[in-house]
C-alpha cells in the first residue's frame, strides 16, 4: 500500500507549554516540494523540528512513512559545529556520513567516494584541507549542504537555507533542490523570501501558529491569506497562559505509518 506522505494531524507543539503551533492539520505528499511561510515567530523552524524528531508535539500526530525516518535530512538555520573545534571541511562533511555509516566506523571507499563528490557538487575542490574557522559565511553554507548531499536523504528539512549566500550562489542551491525533487525527494524548506517561494515552490503551507493555508503556492500566498497571516502573528501574546494539555496528558510522538 502506498504511503499517503507527511500526515499532521492536529498537530500542537512547542516549548514549555507554551505552544509555537497550534492544531494542525495536512498531508504533505511524497515526493512534495514544498515551502513553509509566514511571519516571524510563526513556529516554521518549530514544525520543522518535530519532522526531524528533535522536538515532540505536545498533542497530535505526525505519520511519516518509515523510510523517510530512516533517510532523513536537516539543515537547521544555524550550524550544529563550533568553529572553536579544529575540523576541516573534508571531516565536517564527513560527518554527514553519520547515519548511514554510524559515527565511530571508519569511512570506507564509497563514504570518501561520496565526500568528495559532495564537495565538488557545492564547489569547494581545493578546500578539503582548510579548517572551518577560515572559511567565509557562504563558504560554510556550501559545507552544510555538501553535508546534506552526503547524506543522499529520502526527505531533506532545509531552515532558511539560503542565509550567507550572494545571488548567484542561491541560484546554484536553487538549482539542486529541482534536481533532489525531480529525483522524487521530499523536500521541507522554511523561507522568508515570498518571491523565491513563487518562482521555486509548487506548494507552500503558511503558518501563523495557526494553519493559515496550504496547497498551490499562487492560493496560498493570497492577498487575503498573507493578511490574515500578518493579523495572526500581530494578536499573538507572548504572555497568555499556558496551553492546557488533555486530561490524560497525552503526547503523541513521530509515528511510523
Amino acid at each position: 500500500m502506498n504511503s499517503p506522505g507527511i500526515v499532521l494531524h492536529d498537530l500542537t507543539a512547542g516549548y514549555g507549554r507554551h505552544p509555537a503551533i497550534h492544531h494542525l492539520h495536512a498531508t504533505i505528499p511524497c515526493g512534495a516540494l514544498l515551502a513553509v511561510a509566514g511571519p516571524n515567530g510563526a513556529g516554521k523552524s518549530t514544525l520543522l523540528k518535530v519532522l526531524a524528531g528533535e522536538l515532540k508535539p505536545m498533542t497530535g500526530r505526525v505519520g511519516l512513512p518509515p523510510e523517510y525516518r530512516q533517510q532523513l535530512a536537516y539543515l537547521t538555520q544555524q550550524p550544529t559545529w563550533s568553529l572553536d573545534f579544529p575540523v576541516d571541511v573534508h571531516d565536517a562533511v564527513a560527518m554527514g556520513c553519520w547515519p548511514w555509516l554510524g559515527p565511530w566506523r571508519a569511512l570506507n571507499e564509497a563514504a570518501h567516494r561520496r565526500v568528495a563528490e559532495a564537495i565538488a557538487a557545492v564547489k569547494l575542490q581545493g578546500f578539503e584541507h582548510r579548517p572551518l574557522q577560515s572559511l567565509s559565511g557562504g563558504q560554510l553554507q556550501r559545507v552544510r549542504f555538501a553535508q546534506i548531499i552526503v547524506q543522499d536523504a529520502r526527505l531533506i528539512l532545509l531552515d532558511e537555507p539560503f542565509n550567507a549566500l550572494d545571488e548567484s550562489t542561491e541560484e546554484e542551491f536553487l538549482a539542486l533542490i529541482r534536481r533532489w525533487h525531480d529525483e522524487g525527494r521530499t523536500v521541507i524548506a522554511v523561507l522568508h523570501d515570498l518571491e523565491r517561494v513563487r518562482r521555486y515552490f509548487p506548494l507552500t503551507l503558511l503558518l501563523a501558529r495557526e494553519l493559515v493555508a496550504f496547497g498551490p503556492t499562487e492560493a496560498v500566498l493570497s492577498a487575503e491569506h498573507l493578511e490574515r497571516a500578518r493579523h495572526h502573528a500581530e494578536a499573538f501574546d507572548e504572555h497568555a497562559a499556558p496551553c492546557p494539555l488533555p486530561a490524560d496528558e497525552e503526547k503523541d510522538e513521530v509515528v511510523h505509518q
